[in-house]
């Protein structure tokens, strides 16, 4: 029997893909939100597509901030989009 592969949503189109296909955003438990390259950090995880297109529709509709339940600053968003850039 093949061993599945989780899979994770991201929040932008709400695809569904592995997580190494994915940026993971975390909320510490602490409440600080960073970017986690690793896929390791504690704390609640959210996914998102490297498409900017898919950034920029978690911004519009402030999907971050909903789905890690804390409020997500402008400078996340700025580097996930430099991230972006980068690839």
């Amino acid at each position: 029997m093949a061993k599945k592969i989780p899979e994770r949503s991201c929040i932008g189109c709400r695809g569904k893909f592995t997580k190494r296909e994915l940026i993971r955003i975390v909320k510490t438990p602490t409440g600080e939100v960073k970017i986690d390259p690793t896929g390791k950090l504690n704390g609640r995880g959210a996914y998102i597509c490297a498409k900017i297109e898919c950034l920029e529709k978690a911004y519009k509709g402030d999907k971050l901030s909903q789905t890690l339940d804390t409020n997500v600053s402008e400078d996340i968003y700025n580097r996930l989009r430099e991230e972006f850039i980068k690839q």
